[in-house]
């Protein structure tokens, strides 16, 4: 990919993210948004001085027409600086809760929610949070998956009907926490 594709990629791509309504609003607890934060600094800083710095190792190998590796570079850039634009747009519809005044008979964003298949009895425990923060290996899931949709607003002893891509799976919540 040359470099003005991937500018007009990206320009297409902010004109895009501009056009979109607030309802991108994204709550984070003070743990989410520093982390948030963090990965925005390390992109902009340590991030970018890495791609800038393959990409001049690979203009010094030659010729550019028929540079494969400075290919390569510039298009990690590309990819690299919508990453940035992301971020930056998480974070500035970022909102931070906090976590003591919410009500913690229902289900919510940030609700640790332990909860139990009806079909099989397997019980899990998840996090709800937000897209940026979402990472099943560590039990916490986009608030705007299916199961966290099913969930929302509902009370320990509530039965949840999720639909899922397989069907429709019925969970019981067992217990909510913060």
């Amino acid at each position: 990919m040359r470099i003005d594709n991937m500018v007009s990629l990206l320009l297409r791509f902010r004109q895009a993210r501009n056009k979109e309504k607030m309802a991108n609003v994204t709550y984070y607890n003070q743990e989410g948004l520093d982390r948030l934060k963090e990965e925005l600094r390390y992109l902009k800083t340590e991030g970018r001085a890495k791609i800038a710095k393959a990409i001049s190792e690979a203009r010094d190998k030659g010729d550019l027409s028929e540079n494969a590796e400075y290919d390569a570079a510039k298009e990690a850039q590309g990819m690299h600086e919508a990453k940035i634009a992301k971020l930056e747009d998480a974070l500035a519809n970022a909102r931070l809760i906090d976590e003591s005044s919410l009500d913690s008979s229902k289900v919510l964003a940030l609700s640790i929610v332990k909860i139990k298949n009806k079909k099989n009895n397997q019980e899990m425990t998840f996090q709800l949070v937000s897209e940026t923060e979402a990472d099943m290996k560590d039990g916490k899931i986009s608030i705007k998956s299916p199961i966290a949709k099913g969930l929302l607003g509902k009370s320990v002893g509530d039965t949840a009907i999720v639909e899922v891509p397989a069907g429709e799976i019925e969970f019981e919540i067992l217990e909510i926490s913060r």
